[in-house]
């Protein structure tokens, strides 16, 4: 199979200090309204199992070299970008290469950096793609949920916590929250000072609000237009395609370390992963496809991965996501050596990994 080539794509190595995520805290909180729960527009649906063409998966699932390997010369369309050029012209689904430092928009208390920002750029009616990209970055680290009366006292006492639910009709939405401010934003509007909250890792918020018979997550709720509400059926969709605490998405979505590429390397043994399938050329009629890669501006080649389904679909090209387990990472760089390593995750926060760092651990495999 040919690999075909997107726009430049160079990110820099980051080594920002890492900070601690909060295992709890108090904050007031309390209950509010969702009148306006159904106003936004659902993201885009996320397909149970991704698709690559009908006629592409005996020879995708078997080899990268059915249509020549590497060194074929495809022909695909004019390349998308991938990403704005500077940082003020970024919008939603894409996100910076480098994820957030600023974690704390209230002091004490850990912001999920690059969901909050997510939602932060939605709009007053936010968009399928704006929507499918606050998904996409829900799938890591922690959110906050609301408890009525004291969160900590509960859980000692062996008592069910009162979560933050709201009601729209007959159907009942979870409130979780991604930052400091947003807790701050919902006290500040129904002044309720017995209440608490604390964090909850992200996937295990999502699998509760599907274990709950609910309708939904909201985000928070009292940040409009920086909020949204994800459907129970889209969290479900993508859930069946989330490896267990999504632990490579998340460590991207850190703020880069001197560490973050040893994280990210022994992540990566473990990790479900994908690539871009699409046509690469076609010639009298018989299509031939490939795996999308990207090219540095020094002419580098790169393999991009993704951690998940709905980071393709972000891309907003027509490739379709296809399971590549870390044996066919393996077999494509032994039988390519033109190969310069691979960019994770192209949509942001992505991060580049050469064929130098990627050896050891494609070697002990």
């Amino acid at each position: 199979m040919a690999l075909f080539s997107r726009r430049k794509n160079d990110p820099s190595d980051r080594t920002p200090e890492t900070g601690v995520v909060a295992e709890g805290a108090d904050a007031p909180v309390a209950d509010a309204p969702v009148a306006d729960a159904t106003e936004s527009q659902a993201p885009p649906e996320v397909p149970a199992e991704p698709q690559a063409p009908a006629e592409a998966v005996p020879q995708v699932n078997i080899s990268m070299t059915s249509f020549g390997g590497l060194g074929s010369t495809p022909t695909p369309a004019k390349p998308a970008l991938l990403r704005p050029e500077k940082p003020e012209d970024v919008v939603l689904p894409l996100a910076p290469s480098d994820p957030p430092t600023n974690l704390e928009t209230i002091s004490g208390l850990r912001d999920n950096g690059v969901l909050r920002d997510a939602l932060a750029a939605l709009g007053a009616t936010p968009t399928g793609p704006e929507l499918l990209g606050v998904t996409r970055q829900l799938l890591q680290g922690h959110v906050y949920l609301r408890v009525r009366g004291d969160a900590r006292e509960q859980i000692a006492a062996g008592e069910s916590l009162q979560l933050g639910i709201v009601s729209d009709g007959d159907r009942q939405f979870m409130l979780a929250y991604s930052s400091g401010r947003s807790l701050r934003d919902a006290f500040q509007k129904d002044n309720d000072a017995n209440t608490s909250a604390f964090a909850q890792p992200a996937y295990a918020v999502i699998n509760n609000v599907l274990k709950g018979n609910l309708a939904g997550l909201i985000l928070d709720n009292d940040s409009a237009p920086a909020r949204a509400v994800i459907p129970t059926d889209v969290l479900k969709r993508a859930m069946t395609q989330v490896e267990d605490e999504m632990k490579l998405k998340t460590i991207l979505c850190e703020p880069r370390a001197e560490d973050t590429k040893d994280k990210v390397l022994a992540a990566l043994r473990d990790a479900r992963l994908w690539v871009a399938v699409g046509v690469a050329s076609e010639k009298d009629g018989e299509k031939q496809y490939g795996i999308a890669e990207a090219h540095t501006r020094d002419g580098r080649r790169l393999l991009q991965l993704f951690t998940h389904p709905l980071e393709v679909v972000a891309l907003q090209r027509p490739e379709q996501p296809m399971p590549f387990g870390f044996d066919k990472l393996q077999s494509a760089f032994v039988e390519h050596g033109s190969l310069a390593g691979v960019v994770i995750d192209p949509a942001g926060p992505s991060i580049r990994i050469t064929r130098d760092e990627l050896a050891a651990v494609l070697a002990e495999a």
